[in-house]
């Protein structure tokens, strides 16, 4: 969220039109298609939170330097969070073998691929210790004959199974039905392309399915609007191909999500008084296509053949705000599911203009004059296609960018899938570690090019670890840049000012209730939670670090499944750059879920309006222990940041922020003076939905300084939502100092849903 100012002297200005800034929750499909998940996933409880426990830990700062303080807490609560019901999930890569499948390509000096060779003419590696290959097969789609395939189920019902059977296991109808197969899923992302995009993508799919499609090819159809659905299972009827590629051509557009970033330097001048910051809506898009693409990958786990996704995007967008685990999950997802994706970026080969587009009105600032606007649009379009070739070349496939050739990507998938070695074998490592095994293959035939994967993460076995393991384990996904997202972990911080140079970060990390198992222990439900967690400074040295035992004692599971399990903790850094990873592990299964981001600490002193976070919340909680550092403890009360926030219709909106150091109306009063009044704040909040104002409270006034410790005029809003129908809102927060003559206008994005009484009817 970042803060906008402007010198004024008459107020809050008009709202400017915007981009649609989140795509809409999944709905029912009219087409009867199958949805692997819906994003958000979000059941929302609502009831009053739990306080479970309540303690400090000391930092290594504060010990050291005494500039950190952190002082803990560990709620049960209804903060709605993005989750599934509480009900199996879906099916989740295991390896329950030890039995591990590598594909080999092998090439002669003429790019042809090397055929007749044997098992014994391959050796295998594993961290350089040989390994005994125990099962061999040759993938050949030229054997293939013209036999159609009407339609498989791959997609729709994949098995609960372990992804790499045993040697000895029998051979599947599945694996039979895709042997000398080539799959191919085509993922269209409509939440990531303009309509012009969108109709490339259409144009591009059935030229392919008219003209380039093999007899082996079985193609699959994928497509992220609002939800993840499955539009065609794995066929090769090219009739049903097109019908469902046609179709994305009737209004399927989910696109205009990339919205600006706040600044209006460089930007086309529309005679709009500010430009709206849509940073935090582009953080949320980009996790949820990343998770969808590792939910495909995890479909298609069961099935041992090599696997070829062609994303069609236009790029994907970085900020380093959103959860970085996300883009690791979902490429280990697919190696580990045997599945290569080729990214194809629709926008085509692009002509950067100095000075925008003709159709565009005349650039904002200065930045056109000095060059700094066309740098500007070529490091967005790098950094939009910059995580479109590590998708690419950490699963094997390949980027197609900067080309009006879309046919190009269709040639390459074919000719990297039309005939490969699968080899077997039985690893001689016994441990059960999850560490990294690194995989060398060499061949006999002197003089060709072999292609195969390195490596592979091995399985883990919690229940039978040690406590010291247990406690490696910890430290090792801490440092690990493999994530872990078996258990749903979802973070938010916020910024206050405590002095000129130190602000409190409040840290709020969530877990959905409904996964964390209970234990029966006498009369109560037990559960214990591991969290862990390390910040970073800009040069990537250690601050600070977290660890917490957390024990769950309730009446019935009920409650908590019920409800999400909220952990709050406190750091005190100085304005700065930062980055942050939390783990958080139940002790029951071992599962654990990892949360990375990066954050910035502003410096409000060169600022014409020195503003806090802004804190949405539902709830306020009776606190244990006053405490004048936290500015969300005060009274005997706490407030309990929403982390997702999502709130429910028949509650009441919360909003708390702070305003520094505000103007007075005499400017010469002494300090000492002055911090006894002579303030005038404004503030109000606006609800949008799109471009209508839907809603707007009434203003609110702040005379004198609430925390003179702080120097901050304080602002507490509490508003019903029952006048709000359910859906997205935007809300603007306005604040007006009177007295220096300047506001602001952070916005920041909100869900309402109905109540869980009337959602079930």
């Amino acid at each position: 969220m970042s803060n906008r100012t402007t010198k004024s002297n008459s107020g809050v200005r008009s709202q400017p039109k915007m981009k649609n800034p989140l795509p809409s929750f999944a709905r029912p499909d009219s087409r009867g298609r199958l949805s692997l998940h819906e994003f958000p996933r979000t059941k929302v409880h609502m009831g009053k939170g739990i306080r479970v426990a309540t303690r400090r830990l000391p930092s290594l700062l504060e010990s050291a330097k005494g500039a950190l303080a952190i002082p803990l807490c560990f709620a049960v609560l209804c903060s709605s969070l993005p989750a599934q019901q509480a009900q199996p999930s879906d099916y989740t890569f295991r390896v329950q073998s030890d039995l591990v499948l590598v594909n080999v390509t092998v090439r002669d000096k003429s790019g042809n691929f090397v055929r007749g060779l044997k098992p014994e003419d391959f050796t295998i590696l594993e961290d350089n210790k040989p390994q005994k290959v125990v099962s061999f097969d040759v993938e050949d789609v030229d054997a293939v004959a013209n036999q159609a395939v009407a339609q498989t189920r791959a997609l729709a019902n994949a098995p609960v199974q372990p992804a790499t059977p045993t040697a000895s296991a029998p051979v599947s109808s599945a694996e039979n039905e895709f042997k000398d197969r080539r799959l191919i899923i085509l993922f269209f992302d409509l939440s990531a392309m303009e309509p012009d995009e969108i109709d490339r993508a259409i144009t591009s799919a059935a030229h392919y399915v008219d003209t380039q499609m093999a007899p082996a090819d079985l193609v699959s159809i994928v497509s992220l609007g609002s939800s993840l659905l499955v539009n065609q299972d794995f066929t090769s009827d090219r009739d049903l191909l097109k019908k469902q590629i046609l179709a994305f051509g009737e209004g399927a557009g989910q696109g205009y999500e990339e919205g600006t970033t706040g600044t209006t330097e460089g930007t086309p001048d529309t005679g709009q008084p500010f430009t709206a910051d849509d940073t935090e809506y582009n953080i949320f898009n980009t996790d949820r296509r990343l998770e969808a693409l590792r939910s495909v990958a995890e479909k298609l786990s069961h099935v041992q053949v090599k696997k070829s996704l062609i994303y069609f995007s236009s790029g994907m967008d970085r900020t380093g705000i959103e959860n970085q685990s996300e883009l690791r999950a979902a490429t280990n997802a697919a190696v580990r599911a045997n599945m290569a994706i080729y990214t194809m970026d629709l926008r085509g080969l692009q002509a950067l203009v100095p000075g925008g587009e003709a159709q565009n009105a005349s650039m904002r600032g200065t930045s056109v004059y000095s060059g700094q606007s066309m740098i500007s649009a070529l490091n967005s379009n790098f950094t939009t296609q910059e995580t479109l070739v590590t998708l690419a070349s950490d699963t094997g496939g390949r980027a197609f960018l900067d080309s009006n050739d879309f046919s190009q990507v269709y040639r390459g998938v074919q000719q990297d899938t039309s005939t490969y070695y699968l080899l077997g074998y039985r690893s001689t490592n016994p441990a059960r570690d999850g560490r990294y095994r690194r995989i060398a293959v060499k061949v006999s035939v002197p003089g060709v090019k072999i292609e195969y994967r390195r490596g592979y993460y091995a399985p883990a076995d919690y229940q039978h670890s040690t406590k010291e393991d247990k406690e490696l384990q910890l430290e090792q996904e801490l440092a690990s840049e493999l994530p872990s997202t078996d258990l749903p972990l979802y973070l938010s911080t916020a910024y206050f000012r405590q002095e000129p140079n130190k602000y409190l970060i409040p840290i709020s990390l969530a877990v959905p209730g409904w996964e964390i198992p209970f234990v029966r222990s006498s009369d109560r439900d037990k559960a214990t939670l591991d969290v862990i967690g390390m910040v970073l400074d800009s040069e990537k040295h250690p601050i600070t670090r977290i660890r917490d035992t957390v024990k769950l004692a309730v009446d019935t599971t009920s409650e908590v499944q019920k409800k999400n399990v909220q952990y709050d903790t406190t750091l005190s850094l100085p304005p700065g750059k930062y980055h942050l990873k939390f783990v958080v592990r139940e002790n029951q299964t071992g599962r654990m879920g990892s949360f990375e981001t990066d954050l910035t600490v502003p410096d409000l002193k060169s600022q014409p309006m020195k503003i806090s976070s802004i804190v949405l919340a539902s709830q306020v909680q009776p606190a244990k222990k006053s405490s004048t550092e936290n500015p969300l403890i005060h009274d005997g009360s706490e407030i309990i940041p929403s982390v997702t926030h999502v709130f429910s219709a028949n509650q009441h909106l919360r909003l708390y922020y702070e305003v520094y150091d505000p103007g007075h109306a005499t400017a010469q009063a002494s300090e000492e003076k002055s911090d006894k009044g002579g303030i005038r704040l404004l503030s109000n909040v606006s609800f949008f939905r799109g471009t209508a104002k839907v809603f707007e409270s009434s203003l609110v006034e702040v005379t004198e300084l609430s925390a003179r410790d702080r120097k901050a005029g304080v602002f507490q809003l509490d508003l019903p939502l029952t006048s709000l129908k359910p859906g997205f809102y935007t809300c603007q927060v306005n604040v007006i100092d009177d007295a220096a003559g300047v506001f602001a206008f952070p916005r920041v994005a909100l869900l309402i849903r109905q109540p869980a009484a009337i959602a079930s009817r």
